[in-house]
């Protein structure tokens, strides 16, 4: 028995994934809608707003639960959940997998906001390799060896848990220390001023922090957002940015991607806008692919 399906999967709920989330609504395509424990964190730490038509010096916050009310009184549901990796099948149809979760759309929004800056050295090079972002799905790979946690968001405990389950040994390196509770007992604290590089030369093999090497063989990373085309393998960007053409369809049929992981500028009404169009877009995308 085939999976429910869904017309359009919105990763990001913030405001460029909300706006495309109310107008695919409007619409009449069923949405799914991915974010983390708070959408729009960005906008919740702007003190005050100017610059968006209609609502002068609002609060951010406001700005945000404003947002947040319109999504709940159209029934749009987010779900809290972290989309490791995007799969499309024979049919054109994309899986989205998050942890072990999966779930099924015949198009996608792409709205993570901004992307990583800075990868950590060899970070790109050993993706796949030894690198990865999703424990539950990679980890039983690495049974019976040395893995290391690099996490950013609370995540990464609950995967370093899971990890501790079949590997011989699990580092854990935060970037906040308030993420050193609820670890399993065995699990190695590392507290870390520098970072430096993952190295090896086929795979991983260590990781260098403060002049210092662990010997591990698979290093798993947390952040809020990833790069774009390790989502996606094969999604064309620039500068850690989609490439998006004027209805900000990328160059993979069925994915599109609106907001600050477009590129600059990063504003709000620009987020918005870029939504609306994304969504309008892609349900004339799904309606051309069904006439």
């Amino acid at each position: 028995m085939e999976k429910e399906i869904s017309d359009i999967a919105i990763i990001g709920c913030g405001p460029a994934g909300l706006s495309a989330a109310v107008n695919a609504s409007i619409r009449r395509k069923t949405v799914d809608l991915f974010g983390g424990e708070l959408c729009a964190p960005k906008l919740q730490k702007s003190s005050v707003v100017n610059n968006y038509l209609g609502s002068p010096n609002i609060t951010g916050e406001i700005l945000r639960k404003n947002f947040l009310e319109h999504a709940n009184e159209m029934n749009i549901f987010i779900r809290q959940n972290i989309i490791n990796s995007i799969v499309q099948n024979s049919h054109g149809n994309f899986t989205l997998k998050a942890g072990d979760a999966h779930y099924n759309a015949r198009s996608v929004i792409i709205a993570t906001g901004i992307t990583v800056d800075k990868l950590i050295d060899g970070e790109r090079e050993f993706t796949g390799k030894g690198v990865g972002y999703c424990a539950t799905c990679d980890g039983p790979l690495f049974t019976g060896k040395d893995v290391a946690v690099i996490a950013y968001t609370g995540e990464g405990v609950e995967e370093a848990n899971f990890l501790m389950e079949f590997c011989r040994k699990v580092y854990f390196i935060a970037g906040d220390k308030k993420m050193f509770n609820g670890l399993k007992d065995g699990i190695e604290v590392i507290e870390a001023d520098n970072i430096q590089v993952i190295t090896g030369v086929s795979s991983v093999t260590g990781l260098r922090i403060d002049g210092h090497e662990l010997g591990v063989q698979g290093v798993f990373i947390y952040r809020e957002t990833y790069l774009p085309d390790t989502l996606l393998p094969g999604l064309a960007v620039k500068e850690n940015h989609i490439l998006v053409d004027r209805e900000f369809k990328t160059n993979i049929p069925g994915i599109f991607a609106a907001g600050d992981c477009t590129g600059k500028p990063y504003q709000l009404a620009k987020s918005v806008g870029e939504g609306q169009v994304a969504a309008l877009i892609a349900v004339n995308y799904l309606d051309s692919a069904q006439a």
